[in-house]
């Protein structure tokens, strides 16, 4: 039973521009594969070799595998759909299956699309994956695909779901198998390391309406941290990984796995950096333990503060206030932790002037970076139901984050972007004379410089916001940027009865459902918080052995 799984080729200037990032999700599904006894399995990663389409038709056709897996987010759908079609052409015998976010909501979408993929995976995919893989490996595809729970297919030329499978109550019975990947390839520009990104929990607590990743996972459940730091040790040791980001969305949510996980890395003394996104308020919260968490390796924070205008900050009900942001990222700097705000561009109340004071804010809250993110309602968010109406742009690999694809009222995307392009360009360039050759800090300067090459490297070379592509060069092109939207893409028409099917999976668990529901939040909004296992007198006293 050969298995070859797949990163699809897609790029956009966004994340990339900090490396290339290597694809956690391969290791874990080969590791979980792997315990259940089925290790004939390759990886080919399109997307950091570069493949074109032909070397690819080349590559399957000289393996020949039993089964081509593949995942992508929104917007790598379409190069995927193509690696699968590709896929089946080069061998026609092979089960063409597609997991991931964009597919497990948007299945009856894709597969009107691309009728070539013969199963989709929807959600969780480690133990789906593993049921496909027997049911082929027994003889038993496609005849009983209708028995595998959390799949989505073609029957006839009519989509058909299972019930959505359970999820994995045991996340420490998920061993990844990180030797799957060629880490050589996967280097972080800031340090100069290859990078991973391994993960501590899956899901959330919490259940705001801007966010997919508790739709996703559907339940919230934490890994024992010793075992993360296990896997973390592997890293370091078996394969030269310097940094890390843990792809939790808001790891500080639960603060007694947060801290015990602090804590093993200070035992354990392996000397690896890493970062992670959290929340204004998580920060506040934790202001006596920050110097503890920068003594376990934590050095890069990056904060959810979405827009600083404050008008902007109640269309999104973040519960949190300008004043907070900034405290904030005071108290992540006296810590000697970086900090990077995140700002949410290009909303409907979008002006000149709102950019401005933006950027204003920015130079006031004294973030070491700065980001600002077109807004992109993902197709499949509660958010995006919302404003249906105002939504123009259904080609999904624009869906990227620095492509404007919602268009303000009282700006042209062009002039968007421009203004976008002046507040980075300030930003950055005041940094860079008079910010991080400073930094007294020798690591943060080191880091810092680091992040500032990578910025630099991508806008010399045109990728950042993948200008090249848009046409841009300053102010005097505004008027001309193109983005080459394809136009000719529209929404699939769903089934009611399988939309009905979608509806129930979003909902939230029992145990989340109940009394009047919340109001819309961004990610990392509100400010919620769970009840602790950990009592904080001790917490405080150990910080105090061990700062």
């Amino acid at each position: 039973m050969r298995i070859l799984f797949v990163h699809p080729n897609y790029h956009s200037g966004g994340a990339e521009i900090a490396g290339n990032w290597s694809p956690a999700w391969v290791a874990y599904l080969a590791g979980y594969l792997n315990t259940h006894g089925y290790t004939e399995y390759a990886f080919v990663d399109a997307m950091t070799d570069d493949i074109s389409d032909e070397d690819l038709r080349k590559i399957f056709a000289e393996q020949q595998p039993d089964i081509v897996a593949c995942t992508a987010m929104t917007p790598a759908i379409y190069k995927a759909e193509q690696t699968l079609k590709i896929a089946k052409e080069a061998c026609p015998k092979a089960v063409t299956l597609l997991g991931g976010i964009h597919a497990t909501f948007m299945f009856q979408q894709v597969l009107t699309e691309a009728p070539w993929i013969d199963a989709i995976i929807r959600g969780e995919g480690e133990a789906v994956t593993l049921e496909v893989v027997r049911t082929v490996d027994e003889g038993r595809w496609p005849e009983a695909r209708k028995d595998v729970r959390g799949i989505a297919y073609l029957e006839e030329d009519k989509v058909v779901a299972t019930p959505a499978a359970p999820t994995i109550r045991d996340v420490d019975s998920i061993i990844p198998d990180w030797g799957v990947l060629d880490w050589q390839k996967y280097i972080y520009i800031p340090t100069g390391t290859p990078v991973a990104t391994p993960n501590m929990a899956r899901g959330c607590p919490f259940t705001c309406s801007f966010c997919s990743q508790w739709k996703f996972w559907r339940d919230y459940r934490v890994r024992d941290p010793k075992k993360v730091v296990d896997e973390i040790e592997i890293l370091v040791k078996e394969h030269g990984v310097g940094f890390f980001i843990l792809a939790d969305e808001e790891p500080t949510i639960n603060k007694a796995k947060f801290v015990e996980f602090c804590q093993e890395l200070i035992d354990r003394d392996l000397g690896i950096l890493w970062g992670i996104n959290t929340r204004v308020t998580d920060v506040m919260r934790d202001e006596d333990l920050l110097p503890f968490y920068r003594k376990a390796g934590l050095v890069h924070v990056s904060l959810g503060t979405e827009a600083a205008a404050q008008l902007n900050l109640d269309k999104f009900v973040k519960e949190t206030t300008v004043a907070q942001n900034k405290r904030a990222i005071e108290l992540l700097r006296n810590a000697g932790i970086v900090t990077e705000a995140q700002f949410i561009v290009g909303l409907d109340n979008e002006t000149p002037e709102t950019l401005e004071e933006t950027y204003q804010m920015c130079v006031d809250w004294n973030p070491d970076m700065a980001n600002w993110a077109m807004f992109t309602p993902w197709p499949f968010s509660d958010l995006y139901t919302e404003m249906s109406d105002q939504v123009e742009i259904f080609d999904f690999e624009k869906y990227n984050f620095v492509t404007p694809i919602m268009k303000p009222k009282n700006m042209t995307r062009g002039e968007l972007l421009d203004g976008v392009m002046k507040n980075y360009r300030r930003f950055y360039m005041k940094k860079a004379l008079f910010g991080y050759l400073w930094e007294r800090n020798p690591q943060r300067r080191s880091y810092l410089v680091g992040c500032l090459k990578a910025f630099l490297k991508s806008a010399f070379q045109r990728r950042f916001y993948d200008l090249g592509k848009a046409g841009y060069w300053g102010p005097q092109t505004r008027k001309t940027v193109d983005w080459k939207f394809d136009y000719s893409r529209k929404l699939v028409k769903p089934e009611p009865e399988l939309e009905q099917q979608v509806v129930e999976w979003k909902s939230a668990p029992a145990r989340k459902r109940g009394g009047q529901p919340e109001a819309p939040k961004a990610c990392g909004g509100g400010d919620q918080q769970l009840a602790e296992s950990l009592d904080d007198a001790k917490i405080k006293e150990k910080i105090k052995e061990d700062v």
